[in-house]
Parts: structure tokens; sequence; C-alpha cells
């Protein structure tokens, strides 16, 4: 508590101090010639003697700028940058009141054939027409620092514990380097691994799709694209780095990237192996691929998996040991033609133990069903992603990207389970052993090609996709199942079943656009997609005379098949301005819609036609450079499976038989969604408020009927009136004050929910409200302490019609403080604190606990070498007891997880720019 006290007084009076030796900075710019204001003019101030950036604001929709600086003695030179006009700087030779510098008038270029280009220096922030540009060595950090930490500093930029981007609210889905990607779109190999000192521009702008791209439209996306530009002095070299590690119980990481960096030709090789249920790549400076340390590199899912270019790992859910190999190329063979390629190849083993309780509620009495599992499971894959760019002459060009990826997995579960009813008497029990084996070959393929004419924003666009793919499988089930209600006999099953599923999608269309305005154009489209689906399934019971599974099983051996045939022509009207956009496209979605299927000798085919209205209407309204709305409506459909519609009998599972539903139609709804950003670049504050739904006119849902025994029956019907929706408010505010940097946020996000189903024939309904809100803090300073400490409190409550239970709620809080101390000199200290209550766990289990995380890390020998200590888990509290209510059940589960280990761990760090080894401290850090 001492400690906390007298950090807490240091920062007041440091603020204090600031407040008394600082002074205030204000004016207006103004365009020369017109006398108009102008906004997001750069305002920064820097220092005579070595140009280092002091500090910076933006101009508002008025031209007027007002910020404080700390008080100097030395001479500095105040800048006001704006694209297309000149530079105006005025030298101050001692800072020691405040001053109003009035009226600044910028001058504007004048473009002639002859004229010599001027070049200034880059200010820490520009906004261009649809980009935000950050000069990187305008913004403090470390020498050693990566990419993500440099991307912390920057106003509006946020970065959640798992790792989400975003920019003024604008979630970012897409991270290149010098345009291209780095092993993948996402961008977080990058981000952990790339020198933070080899970054010259950091360019945010709104993602688009490719057609946007090459037509010059706006974005239609409401998420954002960041693109890190290489300094050119750094765009020419080899970089890496190397980690070994070896701990408690067993445990080990290692990983390694090796970069090689020349003009357009970039190649990069990454390779990883761990025990600790991590990727392997992330090489976080402070607890490197430790899970649940920080490591924001790999996307996690609610269930703890996590992945990387679209392939899932295991998770904190069991321990899984990963091995990870990977190559990323690109280049630019001759100026029409630019190409990028990337392979992996990853493999994994998974082992979990799980305990399971389940509460079924029926109308006719409950009963639960209790199992224990052992699973392990092996798997490897290949992928190869290519991108080609080729751009035919002035007016023509054309994108292919095609992805191949071929995979193996192997599962074991050996399950024991049984079924009582709400007196405690049993009902059934089973134990099993299922092996499965699956092989799986894809490939998928995009192709945009563009054509503009002489008659300014006249198009013509052609696209085409498809996506194939290949599985065979193979599962092994013995397995014993016992009945214990009206005499049903048990049933005991020793087969092979082998299924061989293809799947193939294939999109094609021509888009043609005609301009009536200068900002009105007529697009008329045809689009025709084929989705075709085929499952084909041999049973086979094992023969004790043969001693093989030879004997077939015609109940088991089945055949279906599924094809939608849709042509779709729409017509639109576009409207861009400067403010102003929107894009639309209306007409019928005109399906063909067949399925068949073949089982004990007979055939069942279906053969429906459906005319279905297709409407997407996307509008964007920028009031000005940081303060836009934006909405789309869109009426959508899909198909259910051949399964679900065709009336055939699957008794593969001795618990749930399912039988399909020739009258069932597709679902159709919907979906909205819009939201409103702001951000004020010079208070560096800023909000945004989002909100979206689906609404459906008709939704598929199962219908399930119980037994004595609790057998199942399921079968599909549709349900009209049901809806998910969501919606949410965040606030963000930075700001420094001398060496101490804070940045501080709150917000909530949440939804409103609409569920129904069948059980034992009787409708139930279900409607759900959850609201998580959320406040983070972080202060650091200079570049020896950061504290980040956050919380978040997740309420749920879902009330039920129709049911044995009338409602049912749970609360979760989550406080975590990450804390990094760089001092001494060469040392790093690290702790991530997180405390999790959680009421929704079962009686019985820890409702709370504790993970705490720690590090320490010395560098040596120029800062080449890194030696750690990081210990997970400290306390030794790490738990995974989850419960999951539904409308028909409530679910306990217990998982194993990763338990505290100690890990000691060697880093090499290898960085040589132009034939030059770097040298740390070359850079000159902002204070």
């Amino acid at each position: 508590m001492f400690k906390k006290l007298t950090l807490l007084l240091f920062i007041l009076s440091a603020t204090f101090s600031f407040s008394q030796n600082s002074f205030t900075l204000k004016g207006k710019i103004l365009e020369n010639s017109s006398n108009l204001p102008i906004e997001s003019a750069t305002i920064y101030i820097t220092s005579v003697k070595d140009s280092t950036v002091l500090d910076y604001t933006i101009t508002n929709k008025f031209g007027n700028f007002e910020f404080q600086v700390k008080k100097s003695s030395s001479p500095i030179v105040l800048k006001v940058s704006f694209v297309g006009f000149k530079e105006f700087q005025k030298r101050i030779e001692n800072l020691n009141s405040d001053t109003d510098f009035g009226t600044i008038n910028l001058e504007e270029y004048i473009n002639n054939l002859n004229e010599v280009v001027i070049q200034a220096d880059a200010p820490p922030i520009r906004i261009k027409k649809d980009t935000l540009e950050f000069n990187a060595s305008s913004f403090k950090v470390r020498p050693d620092s990566n990419v993500q930490t440099l991307l912390k500093q920057l106003p509006g930029v946020e970065i959640d514990a798992e790792g989400k981007i975003t920019v003024n609210g604008k979630e970012v889905n897409q991270i290149l380097v010098n345009g291209k990607p780095f092993f993948d779109k996402d961008g977080k190999i990058a981000l952990q691994n790339l020198p933070s000192d080899i970054i010259n521009k950091v360019q945010i702008s709104d993602t688009k799709t490719k057609k946007e791209e090459q037509t010059g439209t706006a974005a239609t996306s409401n998420n954002s694209s960041i693109n890190l530009t290489i300094d050119e002095n750094k765009n020419k070299g080899f970089f890496g780095k190397f980690m070994g590690g070896y701990g408690s119980s067993g445990r080990y990481e290692s990983s390694a990237l090796v970069n090689y960096f020349k003009g357009d030709r970039k190649i990069s090789v990454l390779a990883s192996s761990n025990n600790i249920n991590s990727t392997g790549f992330s090489m976080n400076e402070i607890f490197d691929n430790m899970g649940g340390g920080r490591n924001s590199s790999v996307s996690y899912s609610s269930d703890g998996s996590f992945g990387i270019n679209g392939m899932r790992f295991g998770g904190n859910r069991g321990i899984t040991q990963s091995n990870l190999v990977g190559i990323n190329y690109a280049d630019k063979f001759f100026k029409e033609l630019e190409t990028s390629a990337n392979y992996f190849y990853n493999a994994a083993d998974f082992k979990n133990n799980t305990r399971v309780s389940q509460t079924n509620f029926l109308p006719s009495g409950n009963f639960t069903t209790n199992s224990q599992s052992n699973q392990k499971a092996e798997s490897f894959s290949h992928n190869l992603n290519t991108v080609l760019e080729y751009k035919i002459d002035s007016t023509a060009s054309f994108y292919f990207a095609p992805k191949f990826s071929k995979s193996h997995n192997f599962s074991e579960n050996t399950t024991v389970e049984s079924s009582l009813d709400q007196n405690n008497q049993l009902l059934n029990d089973s134990n099993s052993l299922i092996n499965s084996n699956n092989d799986t070959d894809s490939f998928e393929s995009y192709f945009y090609g563009n054509k503009n004419f002489k008659k300014k924003k006249r198009t013509l666009g052609l696209s085409i996709s498809n996506k194939n793919s290949i599985q065979n499988q193979s599962d092994l089930n013995n397995s014993t199942t016992r009945f214990y209600q009206n005499g049903l006999p048990d049933d005991v099953r020793n087969q092979i079943k082998n299924s061989r599923i293809t799947e193939d999608r294939y999109t094609l269309e021509l888009e043609y656009s005609e301009p009536i305005t200068d900002s009105l154009s007529l697009a008329t489209s045809l689009e025709y997609n084929i989705n075709k689906r085929m499952e084909d399934r041999q049973a086979f019971d094992f023969d004790n005379g043969t001693n093989q599974y030879s004997d077939q099983n015609d109940f088991l051996t089945n055949y279906y098949f599924s094809k939608t045939n849709q042509v779709t022509p729409k017509v639109g009207l576009n409207m861009q301005t400067k403010k102003f956009s929107i894009y639309s496209s209306f007409g019928p979605q005109l399906t063909k819609f067949t399925n068949e299927a073949f089982y004990l000798n007979t055939q069942t085919t279906l053969d429906k036609n459906y005319v279905i209205p297709s409407v997407n209407i996307y509008s964007n309204y920028r009031f000005k450079k940081s303060l836009s709305i934006y909405s789309n409506y869109s009426y959508e459909s899909n198909f259910p499976s051949a399964r679900q519609v065709l009336p055939v009998e699957d008794i593969a599972n001795p618990l749930n038989t399912f039988i399909g539903n020739s009258d069932l139609n597709p679902n159709k709804y919907h979906q909205v969604y819009g939201g409103f950003n702001n951000y004020d670049w010079a208070t560096r504050s800023g909000y945004n408020i989002y909100i979206g739904g689906s609404f459906y006119d008709q939704q598929v849902v199962s219908s399930t009927t119980f037994d004595d025994n609790r057998k199942r029956t399921t079968t599909y019907l549709n349900v009209s009136g049901t809806y998910n929706s969501w919606f949410g408010f965040n606030f963000n505010k930075s700001k420094k004050i001398g060496a101490h940097n804070f940045k501080y946020g709150f917000g909530i996000n949440g939804g409103f929910n609409s569920d129904k189903g069948f059980t034992d024939n009787l409708q139930f309904g279900s409607k759900s409200v959850n609201l998580t809100p959320k406040l983070n803090f972080t202060y650091e300073y200079g570049e020896l302490l950061t504290i980040n400490p956050t919380y978040r409190y997740t309420y749920n409550k879902s009330n039920f019609t129709n049911y044995v239970i009338e409602s049912a709620s749970n609360f979760v809080h989550q406080f975590n403080i990450q804390t990094t101390n760089y001092w001494p000199k060469n040392w790093t200290f690290g702790n991530d604190f997180g405390y999790t209550y959680n009421s929704n766990i079962a009686d019985g289990f820890k409702k709370d606990f504790i993970l705490l995380n720690s590090s320490l890390a010395y560098s040596f020998y120029d800062k080449k070498f890194t030696a750690k200590v990081k210990v997970y888990d400290l306390l030794n509290q790490n738990q995974n007891a989850t419960r999951t209510i539904n409308p028909t059940s409530i679910r306990d589960e217990e998982n194993i997880v990763l338990k505290r280990y100690v890990m000691f761990s060697l880093t090499y760090k290898l960085q040589k720019f132009g034939g030059k080894e770097k040298k740390e401290g070359n850079r000159f850090m902002m204070y």
C-alpha cells in the first residue's frame, strides 16, 4: 500500500510541477487565397538542435488550434503542414509564456510542369483524402520495440488484451507491409516480430475490396486497414529473432523468424515448436509465446482455441503441442506485375479429459446426463496462398489469388455416460471408443478484372471465385448403449463408417457502371452461383468370421446430394460526393433447389424453385474528416442442408435419430447495422457508437422429442419472429504531460436476442439480454514504466416461455492489471494479474480464481541476447469449469488446463541493414 501511495503522489506532483512549467500555444490556420479555414492541418514544434518532435496537434473545422507545451529555454520551431500547401515555420528562441500566433495563412502549391518539388520535414500526423498517415519517427518507443508497441503510441489506436486493434472505433481487419500481406492479411506476425525502427509511415484507411480499389470507389466496409511502409534505408537488410526455452513439468517453447528485405523483394521464414498451447510465433518482449501472458498475436475464440491464417489449434481446453513452419515471399518482377506467396506447415497433438453434467428440462420430467471422456488428437496441414496483380495498361488490370490446402486429422475419444431421471432412476448408460481419421484437400481462388473506359466512372468488372474440397473420413465406433425402460434392446456396435464429402462452390459476377452525372452512376450486374454438396457414407459391421469390417450395414449406409443454382440480376444507383456516398443493388434471386438421397434401396428426391428478393443498401456521410455516420440494410437468405429437408432417417447416433422435413423452407432475414464515429485529433479523444441485428421472417430450428429412455428423435421446422441484435459505445482519450502519458477509456456493448424451438412437440421461447460495461486505463512514464489496469463486467439474463424454468441469469467480474518496468537499464520486469469471478460456475467448483504470470528479462551483449525467466499461473489457480444455460438444459463442464510452470529462455536478435549491423541507440528518442 505504501508503494502505491508513493507512486500516486509522484504522479500528482509531476503533474502539478508540469502545470507550473507549461504554456499554451494557439492560433488559426487559413487558406491564403480564399481566407477559408483549413481543417486537420498539423501543428507541431521541433527542437532546433536535433529536429526532435516535441509535441503536436490538429486544427479543428474552424481552423483553430490550441495545445500546451513544456517550457523551453532552447530554441524551437513551430511548423504548420497540410497536403497541397507550403509548410509554414516560425522560430521561437525562448518559450516562457503563453503565445497566440493569430492568423497564419498557408500558400497553396502551384502545379507547373517544370516545378521543382520542395521536400519538407514530415509532420507527426497527416490527414489526406481518405488516409490517416503517421510519421513513425515522431513517436517515442524503445529502440528494441516491435511494431505493436509503436501502434499503441498512435492517437486513436487501441489494442485490447485479445489483440483486437481498433482505430477510432473501427476494427482493423487487414495489416499490410508495403501494401502486401506479411504471411497473412491479419498481420499479427508483423506486429509482434517486425522492429518498429524500420517503419517509416503508418497509413490507416478504410478497408476496400479489390473491386473498390481498382474502380476507385469509396469503401463500403466498416473496417480499417493498416499499411506499414518501410524506411528506404532499412528496406535492404537481414534481421530476425531466435528463441528457445525449457521449463518445469516438461514445458518447452522455441521459435525463429528470419527476414531478408531488398527493395520489392521480401523473404521471411518462420518456425516454432512448443507444448504450452501457443502457435509459437509471438516472441513478445515480456512473455514470448506464453498462453494467457499478453500473447495478443493470435486470435482466441470463446472456447480457448486459437488460430493463424485460418488454421485452428487446441487452446485453453486441454494441452496442445504445436509445430509450425512457414515461408513468405513477395516480389515485383517488373513494373506491371506484383506477386506474393506464403506456405505454412503446422502440426498439433492435443490431449484432454472432460467431465460433464447436464440437466435437461422436459415437460414430462427432467433428466440428468453425466459423462467422462478422454480425448486425444493429432493433425497436420499444408497451406499455400498466392497473389498475382497485373496492370495491363492504364485502364485495365486484374487480381488473382489461388489457395491450396491439404490436411489430416486423427482423433480418439473414450467416453462413459449415464442418464438418470429426476428420481435418480437410471434411464440409459453407455461406453464408447470412437476413432476418426479425416483427410481434406481444398482449392479456392478469387479473380477480379477491371476495365475503365475513357468516360470517367464508366467501368466493366468481372469477378470469378470458387471453393472446392474433398473430404475422406473413416469413423470407428465400438460402443454399447443400454436402455432400462420399456424393455428396449441394448444397442451394441462395432462398426466402421467410410464417408466421402465433396463441396463445390462457384460464383461469377459481371458488373457494368455507367455515369449519369459526375457524382451519380447506374450499376447493373448479373450474378450466377452454383453450390453443390455430396455425402456418400458406407458402413460395415465387424465380421467375427473374417476378422474384418466387411459386413455392410444398410441402416447406416446412405447417400445425400444437394445443389442450388442461383441467378440474380441486379440494378442500383450509386452516388459518391465529397461528403456523402450511397451504394445500392436490387433484384430477384432465382433459385433452383435440388436434393436427393439413396437409402435402403429407396431414392428420395426433392426439387423446389424460389424467387427471393435480394437487397443491399450502404450509405456513409462524412460530416468532417474525423466524424462520420454509416448504415447498411440487406435482405438475405440461405438454404438448409439435404439432411434437413429430405425425409430420411439417420440412426448413426444411438441416442439421437435425425429425420428431415420436406416442407422446410430457407432462412430469410433482414440484416441492418449502422454507426457513428467521431475522433478529435486536436484533443486526442474520440468515441464511436454502433448498432445492428438480424431479424428473421423465417428461420430453421430443431424439434426434438424424447422417449421413456430419453432417446431423442430430432427433425426441423420453420419459425418466424426471431432475432439477434448487438450494440456498443466506446470512448477513448489520451493525454501527454511531459514524460507522463495517460490513456483511458470506457464503453459498453451488448445485445438482445429472441430464439424459438420445440421440445416434445411444445414450442418454447427465449428472450435474452447481455450487457458488458468495461473500463481501461494506461499510464506510461517515459520508457521506464507502464501500468495498464482494465475491468469488465458481463451480465446475461434469459426469460423463457413454455418451459420448466422461467428465467436464468449470471454475471462475471474480470479485473486485470499489466505492469511492465524497464528499469534498471537492460532489465525488464513484467507482471500480469487477472481476477475472475463467475457466478455461472456450478456449485462444488470454485467460482473465482486468480491468474498471475510474471517475467524477468535481462538483455546483454549490446542487446543481441535476452535471458528470461517466466512463471505461468504463479498461484496455481487456473481452472476450466464452465456452466452453460439455455432454454432446454443446464450444462456444467470441466476440462484439464495448463497449470503452474516455470520457463527459462534465451533470445538472440540479429539486425543488419545495408550490409551493416544495426547498433542499438542509433535512433534518437523523443521525450
